[in-house]
């Protein structure tokens, strides 16, 4: 970065997630949403006006050509992932990735490798594995509260049957890559084990996609986990990891607000509470800036090789079900 006191975002995408960033972006001090590209003008000005931003580009690549744009978030459905990533890196732009990073784990270590060849900064925004909360669960465990972790349980899932693209296998449609995901890390964030097996069972879609699925991880601590997701209902999105002397609830494994902890027989121990935040998109701004300042290639807090394993897990489950994508061929 050019002025290590501000970080200058330059959005690619126009939907709702980017809105999020935008609205999270306006809130810090460190940050601040530069500029837009969507595939039309009018489309982008609207959206730079809404949020206060100096630059409008009804192009991708005008965002990253921007010689004043610090770091490039890429906010496109997953399907378009891969090229837009691959443009800006190739112009030595560093990028923060939503989550899903790629299609399938092949486009995942085609950009990273990329990323490395360039020595250009790359990230996946999976938010969750950025937050506070983290810590303080990992702490918890490492302070022996509720011994050595047996079982972890979590659900996410959201009635997301008006959004056309989650029917649609040519946008990576299916509830695995958009809340899944976040099932799947929630594990991930809170063992290093490695992964044993996965497997699972899902309902489809008429056009082949995963409505809602279950999957089950054995990994070699011995730990066991079930995570379900669904695009197709409201629901409960609690995680929970349990050991032989107590568990630990967590309210939302989208965006934790409490941790409760309980003892043996689930005696109520206490609550508690994440810092008050802006969206909970901060903390993966922050993260990146913070890397860029100490000419970090990658984030701490989410190395490439974990997104990739993430991305390689999610390809086992598919290939499983029989979800595949045209970018699978």
């Amino acid at each position: 970065m050019k002025d290590h006191s501000m970080m200058r975002v330059g959005i690619v995408g126009a939907g709702r997630i980017a809105g999020i960033a935008a609205q999270t972006l306006n809130g810090m001090t460190n940050c601040v949403a530069y500029a837009i590209g969507s595939r039309t003008l009018d489309k982008a000005q609207a959206f730079a006006s809404q949020w206060n931003m100096p630059k409008a580009y009804g192009s991708y690549a005008e965002v990253i050509d921007d010689p004043d744009v610090d770091l490039i978030y890429v906010a496109t459905p997953h399907s378009h992932h891969y090229d837009v990533t691959r443009q800006a890196l190739l112009a030595g732009k560093p990028c923060l990735v939503e989550k899903a990073f790629m299609a399938n784990a092949r486009q995942a270590e085609d950009i990273i490798q990329l990323a490395r060849q360039q020595r250009v900064f790359l990230a996946e925004a999976i938010w969750t594995r950025y937050q506070p909360v983290v810590s303080m669960v990992r702490r918890l465990i490492a302070d022996d509260r509720i011994g050595q972790p047996q079982l972890i349980t979590a659900t996410l899932a959201y009635n997301m049957m008006h959004k056309e693209r989650i029917f649609r296998p040519d946008l990576c449609g299916g509830a695995l890559m958009d809340v899944g995901v976040y099932a799947i890390n929630f594990v991930r964030m809170f063992t290093d084990a490695d992964v044993l097996s996965i497997d699972g069972q899902c309902v489809k879609t008429d056009t082949g996609m995963d409505l809602s699925s279950t999957a089950t991880i054995v990994l070699k601590d011995g730990l066991l986990a079930n995570v379900q997701s669904s695009a197709a209902c409201v629901g409960d999105n609690i995680g929970v990891i349990a050991g032989p002397k107590g568990n630990l609830i967590i309210d939302n494994i989208n965006n934790p607000q409490t941790v409760t902890v309980n003892g043996p027989n689930r005696s109520y121990v206490e609550t508690l509470h994440v810092p008050q935040q802006i969206t909970g998109y901060e903390y993966q701004f922050a993260a990146c800036r913070q890397a860029l300042i100490d000419g970090l290639l990658e984030p701490r807090e989410m190395p490439l090789q974990e997104t990739l394993y993430v991305m390689q897990l999610m390809d086992e489950l598919r290939r499983k079900w029989g979800v595949r994508y045209p970018m699978d061929n």
